[in-house]
């Protein structure tokens, strides 16, 4: 049976990519104006956060609408 442990949901599921996610998540918290530090950052509010993770998925998303935008659908 498969471990399906969730404590570990945060991980990279494509290592090689971790570094450029950090560097998007800097971008992103300096365009919201939160002082994101490398390491600990157990000092951001859960607003703080969760504006960064929410700008980070949104930006991924219409990354991706643009890159579908030329292409068939399936």
């Amino acid at each position: 049976m498969a471990n399906n442990n969730k404590s570990g949901s945060n991980r990279v599921e494509v290592p090689q990519a971790k570094e450029a996610l950090n560097r998007f998540k800097m971008e992103v918290a300096s365009e919201l104006g939160v002082n994101l530090k490398q390491g600990y950052n157990g000092d951001l509010t859960s607003a703080q956060a969760g504006s960064i993770g929410g700008e980070m998925v949104r930006k991924m998303i219409k990354r991706q609408e643009e890159s579908m935008a030329g292409k068939e659908n399936y």
